[in-house]
């Protein structure tokens, strides 16, 4: 991950490492002050190779815990974790930070493996990301993955008359899902729905469609807000993710539901599989079956291992059109070892081993300061399991407006420029309605932000212009992003319009227009 950041900069590994023994603390091992050397608001990399093992050759059992961490003024922050085994093999942590205000001390140290523990610690780096060398590849990439060449064939004429026409071709819309989360309030405010309709194409529902809102007490349902909010996306062609069906953290399940007894559950699970379902059949392109599998396990202590497939399996039987994802948290950061992307694969096979219809991976990309190379590390180590990948619930948080703008480019680029990666969702963009503060696009009054401005950017980087003359054989070729076009033909003597649409293939689109 770090020769993903450094390139050519990069100084391989010596074979050299640290090694901490006759350790009493958790906390013990290699510590260096580097307060002088950090800059404000600038993202820093940490990047470490580490092992454990056993003091005095005896057996290590449990995996250990470690983490790259920063005391600032006292106050731990995290710079990257990893579970490590005795197993003699080296593992990679990767993670970043920063600072937004001045410290007096910082202190980089290692720690957590239980005391009595040996660790290895070799080629510790910290150092600032340079994003924009980063960006420039990332748009080769999205280039040859999102576009296609097209040739536009013309007819209906002596091709002698096509000598001086010419050919205008205007991109109106990329094609890769672009959506945002929406609340069931939002809809009353015409500045929010004004932006939310120009600039997204895809919908998920923050509360209104999850088990504890749509039935808060036992027989007491609601359901008018989902409702509303279905017909407003299909009167505005917007498609929908639904989220949740389930979700798997106790302290979010409703106190009707933890009170029940294991036969209660168990109808009520039912009950709420085949109520929702069939309601909504054919409605949402997507459900979340069973939120954050990977941090809490509800459903599966009361109900047994084979709860988690059957859910996805009864899902499947009751609406087969829509495709079912996994949904977890600190998958593509490094800042969790419960959640790591080979813990997720893991998981993910798991349940399919079982039959459960898994067609997606969701990573919900609630992240700080994101590193390119260990975001894509994370999306090619899921990616291997050939599923669509899709952030779900993005948002990045800063209090400096451009520090949130470039963050948020740096995730934006990065599922855009993956094989694996097929949508993105933002967790909202306007002041007062985000899970977290200082991660808003527009704010309360309709300003648009750095943040907002920058996401617009993109988005008209993502469309395709061409403008030339047609040849002698009647063409004009570009290449261009998947999506509609409006195409403007112009002869000495008439002008035609169309409306075209370029969709995924490896072979030119041939299109013939007739004149």
């Amino acid at each position: 991950m770090a020769r993903g950041s450094l390139g050519p900069h990069h100084v391989p590994l010596s074979g050299r490492y640290i090694l901490v023994t006759n350790r009493s603390q958790t906390w013990m091992g290699p510590a260096q002050m580097i307060t002088e050397k950090l800059k404000l608001f600038l993202t820093y990399q940490v990047s470490a190779w580490v092992r454990v093992r056993a003091a005095s050759g005896g057996v290590l059992g449990l995996p250990q815990n470690v983490n790259v961490a920063l005391s600032v003024d006292g106050l731990w922050v995290n710079g990257g974790q990893v579970e490590a085994s005795d197993d003699e093999r080296w593992h990679e942590i990767g993670g970043s930070f920063r600072l937004e205000k001045e410290p007096k001390s910082v202190m980089v140290y290692i720690q957590g493996p239980v005391p009595g523990v040996d660790l290895m610690v070799a080629g510790l780096q910290i150092f600032p990301v340079d994003r924009c060398e980063r960006f420039r590849y990332l748009q080769m990439q999205a280039d040859q993955i999102h576009k296609r060449d097209v040739i536009l064939k013309l007819s209906g004429f002596d091709p002698s008359s096509f000598l001086g026409a010419v050919v205008i071709v205007k991109q109106t819309e990329n094609s890769f899902p672009l959506g945002s989360c929406i609340n069931r309030t939002n809809l009353d405010n015409e500045d929010f729905v004004d932006f939310y309709v120009k600039n997204f194409n895809w919908a998920v529902f923050g509360n209104e469609l999850k088990w504890y809102w749509t039935e808060p007490q036992q027989g007491n349902f609601n359901y008018r807000d989902a409702d509303e909010m279905l017909d407003f996306c299909r009167n505005h062609k917007k498609e929908v993710r639904g989220h949740c069906v389930f979700w798997e953290v106790e302290s979010l399940v409703q106190p009707w539901v933890r009170a029940l007894n294991r036969n209660d559950l168990s109808r009520a699970v039912q009950n709420r599989l085949t109520g929702l379902l069939s309601r909504y059949s054919g409605k949402f392109r997507h459900y979340d079956v069973n939120n954050e599998m990977l941090h809490g396990s509800f459903y599966q202590d009361r109900l047994g291992k084979g709860i988690r497939a059957y859910m996805f399996k009864t899902a499947h039987q009751l609406d087969p059109s829509a495709i079912l994802f996994v949904n977890d948290y600190h998958v593509e950061d490094g800042d969790d070892p419960r959640s790591s992307p080979e813990k997720y694969a893991d998981q993910i096979a798991g349940l399919q081993d079982q039959g459960a219809p898994v067609g997606g991976i969701g990573i919900q990309g609630h992240i700080d300061s994101p590193v390119g190379p260990i975001v894509c590390s994370a999306l090619d180590k899921l990616g291997v399991l050939g599923l669509p990948i899709w952030f779900t619930e993005l948002d990045v948080s800063s209090s400096n407006e451009y520090v949130r703008a470039d963050d948020l480019e740096v995730m934006l680029r990065e599922a855009f420029a993956h094989p694996s990666a097929e949508g993105i969702m933002l967790w909202g963009f306007w002041e007062l309605f985000m899970s977290r503060e200082n991660a808003h696009l527009v704010d309360a009054e309709g300003e648009i932000n750095e943040a907002g401005r920058r996401l617009l950017e993109l988005k008209q980087e993502w469309l395709s212009h061409a403008y030339g003359m047609v040849d002698m054989e009647g063409e004009f070729k570009f290449r261009g992003f998947h999506g509609t076009y409006e195409v403007e033909i112009v002869t000495p003597c008439k002008k035609v319009c169309k409306t075209i649409v370029v969709e995924k293939g490896d072979l030119p689109l041939v299109l013939s227009i007739d004149l």
